[in-house]
């Protein structure tokens, strides 16, 4: 037996398909408890045939001169297009990162912009204090934009994190 596989994209993720790609570009990092720094990010969201998308984002610490200085965070997940709820829900978000924690994000995903909510945070024992976090990532002008909220080590869901990202061939 042969397999081939199809990589052309299911159906279900048409509201999904400007993520995919290669993105790379900078951002701002910041909350009352760490240092605010710029950061370079890489995502690359990519596809192979099924009804979700793979995501793999990593970020490093910018200097003054836009020189990396050293790697920030990792994280990789799943996208996924679910049935609409009631509350108009028809994304889902799953990440795990190297810090310790995994999420699961809930939300609404149109043709240039979702917009998501944790559903549930686990951590390992080790790793800090986080309880929630909102997203929102947007195409605006064919770049990548996104920004996260965040509630951890005793803060509320404030501000924490935005970068602007262009597609790389």
């Amino acid at each position: 037996m042969v397999f081939t596989l199809d990589t052309s994209l299911h159906p279900d993720l048409a509201p999904l398909a400007w993520l995919v790609g290669r993105w790379a570009g900078a951002g701002l990092v910041g909350y009352p408890t760490i240092e605010s720094a710029r950061f370079g990010q890489e995502i690359v969201c990519s596809h192979d045939g099924r009804p979700f998308l793979e995501w793999r984002s990593q970020t490093w610490l910018l200097d003054d001169d836009g020189n990396q200085v050293r790697p920030l965070a990792t994280e990789v997940g799943f996208w996924r297009m679910v049935p609409p709820h009631d509350d108009g829900t028809n994304a889902e978000l799953l990440l795990t990162h190297h810090t310790g924690f995994v999420e699961m994000y809930a939300g609404v995903a149109s043709p240039a912009k979702v917009e998501l909510r944790t559903d549930g945070v686990m951590r390992s024992p080790f790793a800090k204090e986080y309880t929630a976090g909102h997203r929102m990532y947007g195409n605006v002008n064919s770049n990548l934009m996104w920004v996260m909220d965040m509630a951890a080590m005793g803060q509320p869901l404030q501000s924490h994190i935005s970068a602007e990202l262009k597609r790389v061939e």
